[in-house]
């Protein structure tokens, strides 16, 4: 599991400006609250895998197969650079990830006593702030683990997502045809609405995004990291201006999801 399927802590709300009316205050504009009560994981499974001191994960995109020594191995493709994977117990594993020696993330796993469900607890690093996201998700086994694996070992279906405060709210500020993007975890941008990328700062998911108007209430953004597109997501405000449905696909993965947030 990785951040590249959002398992990590940071949920995308994005919104545009509209340069035909300038003076007008974009439907965007504001504080929103994300709902994870509400949304709508991908039923894609996760699929991972430690045993014979070996840890895989053969949903992630590039695959990983590391060392399960507690050791920090290099990876490429991913939001970090290395992994390390600690077995605690035949029940449980710690996962860290650093990028350029600074940690992104760690993560604790714990499989429930009858094997069927998991518990997976992660901590989120921003990458220009002493900001933490923590966040909580609960999976349901879909594919049993192979002979002799560690008990987190198999296929995982999400069912249920919590976080903290500062990882649900998300603010835009709309200037002319720019949107300003910030939240409480140090993330940030500027970009204009047309079609062409901008940096991102303080994030590990993506460093760049692109943002293009569909029509006055729906955007669609698209994040890239390295040069290579990892995720699209298209954003809705309802007609009332109270709520935002976005609907998220990882590039890497294919998984879709479904969120919702409220106008603060």
């Amino acid at each position: 599991m990785n951040r590249s399927d959002r398992f990590r802590a940071v949920v995308l709300f994005l919104a545009l400006g509209m340069p035909a009316l300038l003076q007008a205050q974009s439907p965007f504009d504001g504080t929103w609250h994300a709902n994870l009560d509400q949304a709508k994981f991908s039923s894609k499974p996760i699929e991972v895998s430690l045993q014979n001191g070996m840890y895989d994960c053969s949903s992630c995109n590039p695959k990983i197969h590391v060392k399960a020594d507690g050791q920090d191995q290099p990876v490429s493709g991913q939001p970090y650079d290395t992994i390390s994977v600690r077995e605690v117990d035949s029940k449980s594993v710690e996962i860290v990830t650093k990028k350029d020696g600074k940690p992104a993330s760690e993560q604790t796993r714990v499989v429930s006593d009858d094997g069927r469900a998991m518990t997976v607890k992660t901590t989120t690093h921003s990458e220009s702030s002493d900001q933490t996201v923590m966040a909580e998700a609960t999976l349901t086994r879909i594919g049993a683990a192979p002979e002799g694996a560690n008990a987190t070992s198999g296929s995982w279906r999400i069912d249920k997502v919590g976080q903290s405060e500062n990882g649900l709210n998300v603010t835009y500020k709309s200037d002319g045809d720019a949107l300003s993007m910030s939240n409480p975890s140090g993330e940030s941008y500027t970009a204009k609405l047309d079609g062409r990328y901008y940096p991102v700062k303080g994030a590990y998911f993506y460093d760049s995004v692109s943002l293009k108007r569909i029509d006055d209430h729906t955007i669609e953004e698209t994040d890239r990291r390295d040069g290579t597109v990892v995720q699209v997501s298209t954003m809705t405000v309802a007609s009332d201006g109270k709520t935002m449905t976005v609907v998220s696909k990882s590039a890497l993965s294919g998984r879709t999801s479904t969120y919702f947030a409220q106008k603060q």
